[in-house]
This record gives structure tokens, C-alpha cells and sequence, in this order.
């Protein structure tokens, strides 16, 4: 039951929504929030590098027989699937929903919740540690250039991708420089640092969405849209856990294995995804362009707390089989 319970980040988003709906960021605020959002992603990926051991960074850079399958779905799979749709009905949504769902499927996987819902279901968790961490740190590098090829269509709406590396990757470093200074008291200070990191978002998420809505954002964004945006993650979701499961039978992973290749292959990260919409996206475009991931983040937590507990009733019955099998005495030798 702790699975389902309300998600107080959750709530929080939704207030921060309705903050921008009712009172948006105007005026003379508009430059203060701004880089008031810059300064808070900077400290948010600092602490991250902080928090991060140099030996955590070393293993996801270098662990490349299982996170090589886990990367290409999420850097490979992901986008081939979001093109694919995109061919298929491309007036399925508005330019900026559709630049929001091929965004959403450039994104890195999740850290926190990859490794918290493979420890629920009994399976690898130091893979999915080094698989969730390889894929955040390369994702800083990969998603810019994934975003600026797939969506080349429409260049003048993005902004400038090197400011991933002055805003994400630069802070990231000096955190990595300062991990041995500052490591231990990351550590010691979990709550405080999720505190900033999802204080951050709520942030960013409150100015994108004050620009989209002063554009106007609820008049062109009409009811029915957002019913096919909620259908539209379900079916990506489910068709990334489906392929991410057959890959696994296919190359005979172990099933403990199997479970963080599941997870962290279909996850999609919402506290670095954000911050990167307001980088590469206008003021004006990131409110709705990140519609699709908020909703796909939610979408995802209330899955995978589910198919947990189904992995964890297999794990449970595959390791009482490899005791049985090990208790069982050898036949006889025939004389």
C-alpha cells in the first residue's frame, strides 16, 4: 500500500501548475524567476555530482554488458518508436505536443526510482545503480544531440545545446571535483538534497508553464488533446516494457538481470528532463512541450509500482526453486 500513496512531489507539481494558471510570472519577475530557475538547475547538478562516488561514475561509464542493452532502449528504442508514430500520424497532435513526445523519448533514464522499484522486485541492484547512473551522465551529452537531429525539422524553435554544458555538464564537474569535501555530508543530508532537487523543478515547472500560459496555453490546448496525450504515454510505455522483456528472453539474461533491464530501459527522467525542456526549448514552448513527460512520469511510478510486485512473487518463487534444487541430495550411483 505504500506503493499508492499520495506523492506529496506530485502534489506539488500540480500546485505549481495551478500557481501558473491563476497568477503567472509576469513583468519584472519574469528575468528574476528565470534565472532564479538557471541558478537552482546548476546547484541541483552540482549536488548530483557531489552526491556521486567516483567509483558509482566510473562503473556507469565502463559496466558495458548489461547497460548497453538498457542504453540502447533508451537512446535508440525510445526515439526509433517516437519517430515511427510520428510518421504514422503526425496530426495526431499540435508541432509542440510532438516536439514534448519525441523530447520525452530523447530523455535519459530515472536514478531514484529505476533503482528503488528493481530493489522492490528482488532483481540486479547494483546493475540498475551503474545502468540508471551511465545513463543520466551520458544523457547530458546524447539528449541535446538526440533532440537537435530528430527535431532539425524545426531548428528555430529550440535554443542553444551548449547550454546544456554550461548550465548542466560544468556544474556537474565541479560537484564531481568536490565530491571528496562534500560527499560524506550529501550522504548524510539525502532529504535535504531531495528537498533542492524537486524544489528545483517545482520551479521551473511554475516559470514554463507562467510563459505557456500568458502565450495562451489552455485555449490551444483543448480537453480531448490531453485524453491522447494520457493514451498516447500508455501505449509507448507498454510497448517499451513488452520489448524490453522479449530482449531479455532473447539473450537468456538471468532474471535478476531482467528486472533492471525492465525498469531502467522504460523509465524516462522527469527531474533532469525538465530542466533540460528549459535549455533547449523557448520560454514560450517549454509549458506544453513538457506536458507529455509530466504525464508519462506519473504514468510510469503507477505501472512499474504494479509490475514490482509481480517480478517480486517470480524472484520469490525463482530463489525458493534454486534452494529446493540445492537441498535436493544426488541420486544414487549405481553399482
Amino acid at each position: 500500500m505504500k506503493l499508492f500513496k499520495f506523492d506529496p512531489f506530485l502534489a506539488g507539481l500540480l500546485i505549481a501548475v495551478l500557481l501558473a494558471t491563476l497568477f503567472p510570472c509576469q513583468g519584472i519577475a519574469v528575468p528574476i524567476f528565470h534565472y532564479l530557475a538557471i541558478s537552482l538547475i546548476g546547484l541541483m547538478f552540482f549536488l548530483q555530482g557531489a552526491r556521486l562516488s567516483r567509483q558509482a561514475v566510473f562503473q556507469g561509464l565502463v559496466a558495458w554488458r548489461l547497460h548497453s542493452v538498457i542504453l540502447l532502449c533508451t537512446f535508440v528504442l525510445f526515439p526509433a518508436l517516437g519517430l515511427l508514430a510520428y510518421a504514422l500520424f503526425p496530426h495526431l497532435f499540435m508541432p509542440q505536443i510532438w516536439s514534448g513526445v519525441l523530447f520525452l523519448c530523447c530523455l535519459p533514464s530515472t536514478v531514484q526510482s529505476s533503482i528503488a522499484f528493481t530493489s522492490i522486485a528482488g532483481g540486479n541492484i547494483p546493475a540498475a545503480v551503474c545502468a540508471a547512473t551511465a545513463s543520466n551522465i551520458l544523457g547530458i551529452f546524447i539528449t541535446p544531440a538526440l533532440v537537435s537531429v530528430i527535431l532539425h525539422h524545426d531548428g528555430s524553435a529550440m535554443g542553444n545545446p551548449m547550454d546544456i554544458v554550461y548550465q548542466l555538464l560544468v556544474p556537474f564537474i565541479l560537484g564531481q571535483i568536490c565530491q571528496p569535501l562534500l560527499g560524506a555530508w550529501a550522504h548524510r543530508n539525502k532529504m535535504l538534497l531531495s528537498f533542492t532537487d524537486r524544489g528545483s523543478v517545482l520551479v521551473v515547472v511554475y516559470v514554463a508553464f507562467s510563459s505557456a500560459v500568458v502565450e495562451g496555453l489552455w485555449h490551444k490546448l483543448p480537453l480531448e488533446q490531453l485524453g491522447v496525450i494520457v493514451l498516447a504515454d500508455i501505449v509507448l510505455l507498454f510497448t517499451v516494457i513488452i520489448i524490453t522483456t522479449c530482449i531479455s528472453h532473447v539473450l537468456r539474461v538471468p532474471y535478476e538481470d531482467e528486472i533492471p533491464i525492465v525498469f531502467c530501459g522504460s523509465k524516462k527522467t522527469l527531474a533532469s528532463g525538465i530542466p533540460m525542456a528549459e535549455i533547449l526549448f523557448p520560454p514560450a514552448t517549454v509549458g506544453i512541450t513538457v506536458i507529455p513527460l509530466m504525464i508519462y512520469h506519473q504514468i510510469q511510478l503507477f505501472t512499474c509500482a504494479i509490475l514490482a510486485q509481480y517480478f517480486k512473487k517470480k524472484m520469490d518463487h525463482i530463489i525458493a526453486m534454486r534452494e529446493q534444487t540445492c537441498k535436493t541430495p544426488p541420486p544414487p550411483c549405481k553399482t
